[in-house]
């Protein structure tokens, strides 16, 4: 090219302004995985994250989560970008001439090597957290979870309660006769009750057809199978009210079989569990006088026949 060619000049200036834009790109993608690395707390707050961890499996859950995002970052980062800046650098405009060859040998085991590599450094964090997810043993509490169309059975198997565990959204509120309330679809009329730092196991099973029983916060997940059970635990570490919902299809009302945990101190789990205990005693003392006691109907039959009984003799 001759000096002054003022194809040259424009030639010069373009990839002046294409070194600046990657330049840019790359100090963004930089301040934004700095970002993301530096603010693990803060990402469960925004809307499009995983719920805030309420216990050590949940927020295994949730670091994981994080942590194989932040690699997926990384491989589109440099992926991408190694794309984009070839398309730009090599381009004909450039003057750029194609290289002609058939393969490259080193380039091969590198491709090989570097994505085996990520994947077992991805493969090993997981295979802890699910097998941490599996251990279900030496729990402070068992509860039976049945699932139904369209409720959950509760059996607490350590302290011999038993109770339904049913949707209790307004009907006004589902055929929009009434403003939606701040829990829609995710209040119950009687929440499962644990108490907070106890080691709680869970053994899931269905009465009808597959349920799956969530409470995203406390990391507990599993699948309600008919004729067969299925653990899951979970060690909450707060105290407060966690929602979840049935995630499996199981039929028209499969949206309406919210799952609600109440987490308490121990004194107020020992107080809640008398209180049922106290309520079933009173229920069942009250059956056998129901049935012993005649209805309106016999007695006033009852009272005819004794007061003729003295006219007939």
């Amino acid at each position: 090219m001759r000096h002054g060619d003022p194809d040259a000049n424009d030639t010069n200036n373009v990839d002046e302004r294409t070194g600046d834009t990657m330049k840019k790109m790359w100090q963004l993608a930089g301040m934004v995985g700095a970002g993301l690395a530096t603010s693990q707390a803060a990402l469960a707050d925004w809307a499009y994250n995983l719920q805030p961890p309420a216990s050590p499996i949940a927020q295994h859950v949730f670091d994981l989560h994080n942590l194989i995002m932040l690699v997926c970052l990384g491989i589109f980062i440099v992926v991408f970008g190694a794309m984009f800046w070839s398309l730009i650098k090599h381009r004909k405009a450039a003057g750029h001439q194609a290289a002609h060859f058939h393969e490259n040998t080193t380039i091969e085991v590198i491709w090989t090597v570097i994505p085996f590599l990520i994947l077992m450094g991805m493969a090993y964090p997981a295979a802890k957290v699910v097998i941490d997810m599996k251990d279900t043993s030496n729990p402070d509490l068992t509860i039976k979870v049945t699932g139904y169309q369209w409720k959950w059975g509760y059996d607490y198997l350590n302290e011999g309660v038993s109770f339904y565990s049913n949707l209790s959204t307004p009907r006004e509120q589902i055929v929009n006769a009434q403003p939606k309330g701040e829990h829609y679809l995710l209040e119950v009329d009687e929440p499962m009750v644990v108490p907070v730092g106890k080691r709680v196991r869970l053994l899931i099973t269905a009465n009808d057809v597959l349920h799956a029983w969530w409470v995203p916060a406390l990391g507990a997940k599993q699948d309600a199978i008919p004729g067969f059970i299925r653990d899951t635990w979970f060690t909450a570490d707060k105290i407060g009210t966690f929602r979840g919902q049935c995630v499996e299809l199981c039929g028209k009302d499969h949206g309406f079989m919210p799952i609600v945990v109440e987490v308490v101190s121990e004194e107020d789990y020992a107080k809640w569990v008398a209180s049922k205990k106290g309520g079933a005693q009173v229920a069942a003392a009250a059956e056998p006088v129901a049935e012993q006691a005649p209805s309106a109907e016999v007695a006033v039959e009852q009272g005819a026949a004794d007061a003729a009984a003295p006219a007939a003799q």
